[in-house]
């Protein structure tokens, strides 16, 4: 598996639920199963079936956050020197030319995505873009409803 880009925040998140994962539903999922159990036949036992469905959910998502983490690649955007450059890690003001709306992005890794929050995908069609431009450079990305050009304002690392 190839490195996984994040953030210290979205790391730091990814850890926190992998903690809760552990101290807390796990062990709370085996109590559900075994209070199941005490009710006697499992063949018929739509509690068991249940409680043992989510403990398969929450030790698949333990697996899936100790891969992610272990195969991460942990960036502090505040310590990045880019020389203004668009990369991982870094907030950009940008302005669309077509309806001059200023909009602020910062390009993270998949598991921190949030387009509410202001933080993009790095493999998003808008980060692909951005990638490697400066202040002043226009980025073409391609969406859904044609070409739509930005206009990159500023280049912080914070």
């Amino acid at each position: 598996m190839s490195t996984i880009p994040l953030t210290v925040i979205g790391a730091g998140k990814l850890r926190a639920e992998l903690q809760e994962m552990k101290t807390v539903q796990r062990p709370a999922v085996i109590a559900a199963i075994a209070e199941a159990r005490s009710h006697g036949d499992l063949s018929e036992n739509a509690e068991y079936e249940a409680a043992k469905e989510r403990q398969g959910f929450i030790e698949g998502r333990i697996a899936e956050l100790e891969s992610k983490l272990s195969n991460a690649q942990i960036i502090d955007p505040a310590l990045l020197d880019a020389s203004g450059a668009c990369v991982f890690g870094a907030t950009i003001d940008l302005q669309d030319i077509a309806n001059d709306t200023v909009v602020t992005y910062q390009i993270v890794g998949d598991d921190e995505a949030d387009i509410k929050e202001g933080k993009i995908s790095i493999s998003s069609p808008i980060s692909r873009a951005l990638i490697g431009k400066y202040a002043g450079d226009i980025a073409e990305v391609l969406a859904p409803g044609g070409v739509r050009e930005y206009e990159i304002l500023g280049v912080r690392y914070i």
